[in-house]
């Protein structure tokens, strides 16, 4: 027998897309809130480290190696663990402008870098022309990186202290050789290579840019505070001599060429300008020496060396990109294969000295903090 009612069923169009099983409307607001109280949980544990680490100190609450001349306040605790100091770079303090210069320099060399490659085809191949550019632009990442490493973790103790800025002269004799590379490839000229020291410019930069780096690792081992003249000579005077070898191809072309048919000199002119400033501010301890205590957290002459040495290498990097785009083309024949091959054997090779030598340093170091640690327990005991 048949139901009096009729079931009328409503025919559904066939979908493409699979059907999503529903989900009870009770269980979506606590999805949600899960899904957004995790960055949110995160962020508040960062921030409540960030508030529990310890407040900066004045220089006499810290050992003498780590006081700077005029330089009153504004230092970080040491002997607290490694996370402290690594957190350290989202703190306030005498070294967050010099941290924060370097690494954000760093970003944009590697940012430039990689749209350069990519406008002109250096990722497609990698021939003996670009080999110096490459060079050149891990130069400039190493001295940035280890800069910014130094001064972020150096007050964790007296052995990381002397190692880092140890590693940090590594970094500075690395930009010297990847720099004298480059600009001897890319931006000298054949009247200036044809000279007595073009012939000898490449062994000799290699020379005293792992001088620079045996000197100012010396220096900082031999001589405490408060520091000698000499040990800023020991330090200057090798640097300076590499400086001076390294921009001779520069110096030259500004000198023997007019400038407006050339868009990578005023480039150049623009970056040893930036480089003699930068060198001034390092070398002398002002305006701080006129201010003791008032420049401590922003504007002391280690902040404006580095501020000065950033811009100057991101103006550099520009001049040598034009410099190598006029020369990739005959590069090659105009210096041979074998030269580009030696230059390409030279690089890691000052890389390892200097990293040697900074080990050897490093080792003596700790063998002498141990001495003194020994001599000052017998004398508790004593």
């Amino acid at each position: 027998m048949s139901s009096p009612f009729i079931r009328i069923e409503k025919s559904v169009p066939h979908s493409p897309y699979p059907l999503i099983p529903s989900v009870p409307n009770s269980t979506m607001p606590s999805i949600s809130v899960s899904l957004s109280l995790k960055p949110m949980s995160s962020l508040s544990s960062f921030l409540s480290s960030l508030s529990s680490l310890p407040h900066t100190v004045r220089d006499t609450e810290v050992p003498l190696l780590f006081r700077e001349p005029y330089i009153l306040s504004g230092y970080r605790p040491v002997g607290h663990s490694w996370s402290f100091y690594f957190l350290s770079l989202f703190q306030i303090h005498n070294e967050t402008i010099n941290v924060w210069s370097h690494l954000l320099a760093g970003v944009c060399v590697a940012l430039r870098f990689s749209v350069f490659a990519v406008m002109y085809g250096l990722g497609l191949y990698l021939d003996l022309a670009c080999l110096p550019l490459v060079y050149y632009v891990l130069s400039l990442l190493t001295y940035l990186c280890c800069s910014a490493t130094a001064h972020l973790l150096q007050s964790h103790s007296e052995l990381a202290h002397y190692a880092l800025f140890f590693l940090d002269y590594v970094g500075v004799a690395v930009y010297q050789y990847g720099c004298a590379l480059a600009l001897y490839f890319y931006s000298s000229d054949p009247a200036w290579r044809r000279s007595r020291v073009g012939e000898v410019f490449l062994p000799a930069a290699a020379l005293l840019a792992w001088l620079s780096c045996a000197c100012c690792c010396f220096a900082k081992l031999s001589y405490l505070h408060p520091y000698p003249l000499h040990r800023k000579l020991c330090q200057v005077v090798p640097t300076g001599l590499a400086c001076l070898l390294d921009s001779s191809p520069v110096a030259h072309r500004l000198v023997s060429r007019t400038w407006g048919d050339d868009p990578a000199m005023t480039l150049h002119a623009i970056q040893v300008l930036l480089f003699l400033l930068a060198a001034f501010f390092f070398s002398c301890p002002m305006p701080e020496r006129f201010f003791p205590g008032h420049c401590d957290i922003i504007g002391h002459g280690h902040q404006l060396f580095h501020f000065l040495l950033s811009l100057c290498t991101l103006t550099q990097q520009e001049a040598v990109f034009e410099d190598f785009l006029s020369r990739r083309a005959s590069l090659t024949r105009e210096y041979g294969e074998c030269r580009l091959q030696v230059a390409a054997v030279s690089f890691p090779a000052l890389v390892f000295c200097s990293v040697l030598t900074a080990v050897i340093m490093r080792r003596l170091v700790e063998r002498r903090l141990r001495k003194e640690d020994s001599w000052g327990e017998e004398v508790e005991r004593g």
